[in-house]
């Protein structure tokens, strides 16, 4: 589907409780489903225009909530509560939403059909009576805001499917976050687990600043040596790290990969612990930094590969955590 082929469409009432929209969205299904369930796509994008949002809580997931302050341009706050019901990726959301003050609670589902390569999507909000329904569309301009927010979701889609694509990992792990964060940033800690498996570490430095420098050698299993390096961006204990990942050699410079020249020089990688009920969740995601579109498709090509790399380097740091809880 080309970009020739969206709708545009309005929000409009449908029956006495309802308010719907229906958009065809040039952009992948995965896609608009993360951008409705990820804080930073919707940071983008949420609400009418003028407006931003602020996410203090986010877990999508049924039982889950997401919690956040839309900020109007006449400088007045509205807080928000979203109660996940259902959550079937990349289909399907269903969640209740109290809005300002939970003085109207609504139900509402957004629905994501494969239209070709992109994504049609239907947005419907269900009151509990035509009062409601009535008393948001007078009093908050819901049909206006719905219009004005799915157009800068087509907006923020654009910009996103032109953006380099994230290579994203994820893992369980059961260990407190601040256990989980020390294993990251300690260097003693970092030579016991980190690496592909098979790898043995032979030195390691760790400088943990914003410029500082995580440098390291290894031993792989047929016996030649690679090295690597970490340039910190962001260091927030105990909940982000962010990098520059690279090949290396042994004087900490930055080299391209041994196996390809199309191999981006930087990766830049985002590591995020949170926690729930004593256990850690590490999620790192990467995309190609100051990359060619040849460096770009080499990177987005090797993302298989890695999601098999990156389960044996958690594995180990799964069984690291266990050893010493």
């Amino acid at each position: 589907m080309s970009a020739a082929a969206a709708t545009t469409a309005s929000a409009g009432l449908v029956g006495d409780r309802e308010i719907a929209i229906t958009r065809d969205f040039d952009a992948p299904r995965e896609l608009v489903f993360e951008a409705f369930t990820d804080a930073r796509h919707l940071a983008q994008w949420w609400g009418p225009r003028g407006f931003t949002t602020t996410t203090s809580e986010m877990d999508v997931r049924p039982g889950g909530v997401w919690r956040f302050v839309m900020h109007g341009p006449d400088g007045r706050d509205y807080v928000n509560e979203i109660s996940y019901l259902e959550v079937v990726r990349p289909e399907r959301l269903v969640y209740r939403q109290a809005g300002d003050a939970h003085t109207i609670t609504f139900h509402v589902t957004v629905a994501l059909e494969a239209a070709g390569s992109g994504t049609r999507m239907t947005w419907r909000a269900t009151f509990a009576s035509p009062k409601d329904r009535d008393f948001v569309v007078a009093r908050y301009g819901a049909v206006d805001g719905m219009t004005e927010t799915v157009a800068r979701l087509e907006e923020h889609l654009a910009r996103a499917a032109a953006a380099p694509k994230e290579f994203v990992v994820s893992r369980e792990f059961d260990a407190p976050r601040d256990l989980v964060w020390k294993a990251w940033t300690e260097n003693e800690r970092l030579r016991q687990w980190w690496g592909p498996k098979g790898f043995t570490m032979l030195s390691c430095t760790n400088d943990l600043r914003p410029g500082g420098v995580f440098h390291y050698g290894m031993k792989a299993p047929n016996g030649s040596t690679m090295w690597g390096r970490w340039v910190y961006r962001e260091v927030a204990p105990p909940e982000r790290l962010v990098f520059l990942s690279s090949f290396s050699n042994e004087r900490g410079e930055a080299v391209r990969a041994p196996f390809s020249a199309d191999w981006p020089l930087e990766i830049h990688s985002t590591v995020t612990l949170s926690e729930r009920g004593g256990r850690t969740t590490v999620t790192l995601r990467g995309f190609a930094h100051g990359a060619t579109e040849a460096e770009r498709r080499m990177f987005e090509s090797f993302f298989g590969s890695m999601q098999q790399g990156w389960a044996g380097t958690l594995d180990q740091l799964g069984e690291f955590l266990a050893q010493i809880r």
